[in-house]
């Protein structure tokens, strides 16, 4: 009987359990259970539902058992930067606060009087932001609840706490925080004890591929699956499982990659982390990847704000499909750009007003409808590309020849178009769900399917067939 594997992928705004299997050389998945994940804002903090979570996922396990699946392990995947605490009796101390909370405001400018910015990246090679894992902790020091923790788990550790009731914290999703010593990928202490955080609650580092454990026998008896279905440690962190999808060929240059949904994690694969001031001032960030790599990146406010804007015009009773606004906005004639990653597009009561008096305030033409909105956010962003590629450029011996566009994004020609005529490079687009399937072959990787991370693409190669958008002349 085939081995599944099981993919739990939680996104910003909805979560999925994918199955997964090979066939000749090629993956195959299936989606098995699909749900919601929002926000809740309780008494001024903005939290994530993580018990609704756990639920939905759990029913996601269940519906795989109802299909028949010869479930052999799962793996989880999350969003960065955000966590849980648990106290010393194994109990979750409080629902898991969203980086998009207030709490963390002004947080940067207090921590680099204590840190001496050159040297903290040095370090931990961490673009140093307000929605970090450090900013979070920071903002908490002397609470009860701190003080009561006994162990930090990222998001996808907690998950897989609450599975096998094993904790320990993925390499992937750890590297995030702007707590890991990037060269020596675990945990830097000097700067844990320079914050004043507690030492105890971090705990022992694993890399993608190794077992946490198995399901603790009341999730078994719940879910139907056996008490020997494992659950694996991939690439914990949904961009890191999406770049090691890429159908990139090894040894034929450095792996050029835009993660595009929610958020957009451009820039290159790499075998060490970059750590120089010239990294450092021109924003990138060094994440860990599957098979010890490097993802060097720039984090970019992708579509977000586009998720937004579409809230918005639902609530008003405006609702328009991705299939009518693409088009729509290929044929407006507006120009203008915004930065995306300015602090005014980061939550705004209105999208919609931060957008056009962006555009007022700087004396270019204000859109006027939904498409001419929407047109402008794809050039504003196709234009951060060619920025952020340029940056690579500067700090790489040779310059990149193609970028590989994964997830979601990667369905929208009209960006995919934009963004190749931006940067003058063939842009490869797929596959769209490279977060489930990178997840899912590092567990065949794991359980011996697959050889290496090499093997994984090969995998990709011969499962996807990624569209080409060249650039025009």
């Amino acid at each position: 009987m085939k081995k599944v594997y099981l993919a739990a992928d939680f996104g910003g705004g909805s979560g999925r359990v994918m199955a997964g299997w090979l066939e000749s050389g090629r993956i195959v998945m299936e989606e098995v259970h699909r749900f919601g994940n929002r926000q809740v804002c309780l008494g001024g903090t903005l939290y994530w539902d993580f018990p609704a979570l756990f639920e939905d996922m759990k029913a996601g396990l269940k519906a795989a058992t109802e299909r028949g699946y010869n479930v052999v392990s799962i793996g989880v995947d999350t969003w960065g930067v955000d966590f849980g605490l648990i106290d010393r009796d194994g109990k979750l101390l409080g629902n898991p606060v969203c980086y998009r909370d207030g709490r963390t405001a002004g947080v940067p400018e207090a921590v680099l009087k204590i840190l001496d910015p050159k040297e903290h990246y040095r370090t931990t090679g961490i673009e140093v932001m307000e929605i970090n894992t450090l900013s979070q902790l920071y903002s908490m020091k002397g609470s009860a609840q701190l003080e009561a923790a006994d162990k930090l788990l990222f998001m996808p550790d907690l998950f897989c706490y609450f599975l096998t009731g094993v904790s320990c914290n993925e390499y992937c999703i750890a590297s995030t925080s702007e707590l890991l010593d990037a060269r020596k990928r675990d945990w830097s202490f000097e700067t844990i004890r320079a914050l004043g955080l507690p030492e105890r609650i971090f705990g022992k580092i694993v890399m993608p591929g190794s077992v946490r454990g198995t399901l603790r026998s009341d999730i078994a008896a719940e879910t139907g699956l056996g008490n020997d279905v494992k659950v694996v440690a991939v690439g914990s962190h949904d961009t890191a499982s999406a770049v090691a999808a890429l159908p990139a060929i090894e040894g034929d240059g450095p792996v050029a990659f835009l993660s595009s949904g929610t958020w957009s994690l451009l820039g290159v694969e790499l075998p060490e982390p970059l750590l120089t001031e010239e990294a450092r001032l021109a924003g990138f960030t060094n994440e860990g990847g599957v098979g010890g790599r490097i993802r060097f990146l720039q984090n970019i406010t992708g579509l977000w704000i586009l998720q937004r804007l579409m809230n918005e015009w639902r609530e008003r009773g405006e609702e328009v499909s991705y299939t009518e606004l693409i088009p729509a906005a290929e044929n407006a004639c507006i120009e203008s750009i915004i930065p995306v990653d300015d602090a005014i597009f980061m939550n705004p009561p209105s999208m919609e007003k931060a957008l056009c008096s962006y555009c007022a305030s700087t004396s270019q033409a204000v859109p006027q409808n939904k498409a001419e909105m929407a047109r402008c956010l794809f050039l504003s962003l196709a234009k951060r590309y060619r920025d952020a590629i340029a940056g690579v450029n500067e700090m790489i011996p040779s310059p990149l020849k193609r970028l590989h566009i994964i997830g979601g994004g990667s369905q929208n020609a009209l960006l995919n178009q934009m963004t190749a005529d931006a940067l003058g490079i063939p842009v490869w687009a797929g596959p769209v769900e490279a977060t489930a399937m990178g997840n899912i072959l590092v567990q065949a990787m794991a359980a011996g399917e697959v050889d290496g991370l090499a093997g994984l693409r090969n995998v990709v190669r011969h499962s996807v067939s990624p569209k080409v958008y060249e650039p025009h002349e």
